[in-house]
Parts: structure tokens; sequence; C-alpha cells
């Protein structure tokens, strides 16, 4: 019996990403563009025909699509960053009723990134001072990144202390994170560059497909990705 698509309501689909992952979207007969929401546009009116949610709009949009999720008993993947404390509570409340993938980064690289940054500083201990530095096109408007956040509460979780980060915005560069560890006489460096959009959006149709029929809980896309 041949699988039926999921059907995707993208929110945010006039933006860098929401443009690139409707062209991913046309070549994935697993995913089916059922609706698309941009800035002023209903969110609720559009969640009811779809199964899965994906936010990639602005953060002040979260607490609509979260009322609208539920009201329809629909599942959300959040690539939007920059949420304050507030939100991402609203966030965390939603997921006690519905399944929610929300993630910072959804490439696969940046989610090994993860992974190594907390081995390394793990194993090379309190002699080496971590620091991140991310670089992002001039456009961005959030600073430090989602990701670079998302780094530094992994280097926290180890170091259990504030992690420095230093944000440059230029050009149309798409993404850069560097960890860079300094110890005595040697240093580490750890970096990811993304060349293109395409691994971000990729990521996010593949969270969309894996979130079906999950019970309710907030995930990350390592549990997407069973790192």
């Amino acid at each position: 019996m041949k699988k039926s698509a999921v059907r995707v309501l993208l929110i945010g689909a006039a933006g860098r990403m929401g443009k690139t992952m409707l062209d991913m979207a046309q070549n994935d007969r697993e995913i089916m563009i059922a609706a698309q929401c941009d800035l002023g546009d209903p969110i609720e009116s559009a969640m009811k025909n779809c199964d899965v949610a994906i936010d990639f709009s602005q953060a002040d949009s979260i607490d609509e699509i979260c009322r609208a999720a539920l009201q329809h008993g629909k599942s959300l993947v959040i690539g939007t960053t920059g949420h304050s404390q507030q939100q991402r509570k609203t966030i965390e409340k939603t997921a006690h009723s519905a399944p929610v993938v929300l993630a910072s980064n959804f490439s696969v690289g940046v989610n090994v990134l993860l992974w190594l940054t907390q081995k390394a500083t793990e194993l090379l201990g309190s002699d080496f001072n971590p620091e991140i530095v991310e670089t992002h096109h001039k456009m961005k408007k959030d600073a430090p990144s989602g990701t670079a956040k998302t780094l530094a509460e992994t280097l926290k979780a180890v170091r259990n202390t504030e992690i420095p980060i230093q944000s440059i915005r230029e050009g149309d560069v798409v993404g850069e994170h560097t960890i860079i560890l300094s110890g005595p006489g040697e240093s580490l460096e750890l970096t990811h560059r993304a060349a293109n959009r395409g691994i971000f959006a990729g990521g996010a149709l593949r969270a969309a497909k894996w979130i079906i029929n999950k019970p309710p809980g907030l995930y990350t896309m390592q549990d997407v990705l069973g790192l």
C-alpha cells in the first residue's frame, strides 16, 4: 500500500528558508505543501488541513501558531530562533499535548558538531577555555544565532560557566560556527560551514516526516537523527 504524503503547512513561506523549502518539497514525494502562510496571513484556518506545521517565520508568531496547533491537534516543527523566555515556555507547554520538534539548526552536520563539542570539552578538561565565533549574512536579525546559543548551552552543561560568543554579520554568509578550545601550548577548533540553505530545509522536512504519530513531547533534531 502506497504511503500518503505528509501534508505540511509552511509558515514563513516568503522568507529565505521558506522559499528553499518550497523548492525542495517539489522533489520529495513524501511531502506535500498543503498550505502556506506569511506575515499577516491567518494561521488558524490554514492549520486545519495539514498533518504538521513547519515554522520558519518570526518569534512573535509562536503564540498564535501554538494555539492553532493545539486547537486542531497538529504536530509542529519549529526552526524559528530568537524566542523570549516566555515564548519558550509557550512552546514547552504546547509539547505537553502535541509532538514538537524544536531546533536552532536542522543541519545534520551541525547536530554532529554539537555532539563532538560536548565530547571534546569533556575530554580536554578545565585547562582548555571554550569560546564561540559565529558568522551570518547581514540581514539576520538575531545575534547570537540560535545555533550559537545551543552550542553555548552544550558547553555550559559541561563547564558550568558562561561561554563567550562573538557574532559577525557580513555579506551573504549562510552560516558558520566555530568552537575554539584554547589550552596550554595548543588549541582545538571545530567548525561547521553551511554552503546553502538546502541543508536546513532538508533537515526540517526530515523532521516533519519523523514526527508523524509520535507521542506529545519536546524533541530535538538529535532525536530525529537518533544521535
